[in-house]
């Protein structure tokens, strides 16, 4: 059975990519532009894991990452951001403070994606 990754990225290009790289090993994706829409979809979907980002319209990341550890302490989530360039490392920092298992500052290796995932399903 296909793993299912939930994506949340505001940048449909972006997204896009993403979407393209997973799709390609075989994952299900399910896609959400915003932190609201990505809260909804993980809440009818449960997926295996979660990629959000983190500077995002209506719902921040670091915002969905601690709604999703009330619901769910254990599944794999993986932080992503540029964050508007000088804050970028603050950003992920406060991202695994706040539950993510991974970071990783854009832009990023399919490689080091997929590696990330591996480890975290594993």
């Amino acid at each position: 059975m296909k793993k299912t990754i939930l994506i949340i990225e505001d940048d449909p290009l972006f997204r896009k990519l993403l979407c393209t790289w997973l799709e390609s090993d075989n994952y299900q994706i399910f896609e959400a532009d915003d932190g609201v829409a990505g809260l909804e979809l993980y809440a009818k979907n449960k997926p295996d894991l979660i990629i959000t980002d983190i500077v995002m319209p209506e719902k921040e990341g670091i915002e969905v990452i601690q709604k999703i550890r009330e619901d769910d302490p254990t599944i794999p989530i993986i932080a992503m951001s540029a964050g508007g360039s000088r804050h970028t490392e603050s950003y992920l920092r406060y991202s695994a403070k706040f539950g993510a298992n991974v970071t990783l500052e854009k832009p990023f290796k399919k490689k080091e994606l997929l590696k990330a995932m591996n480890e975290l399903l594993s």
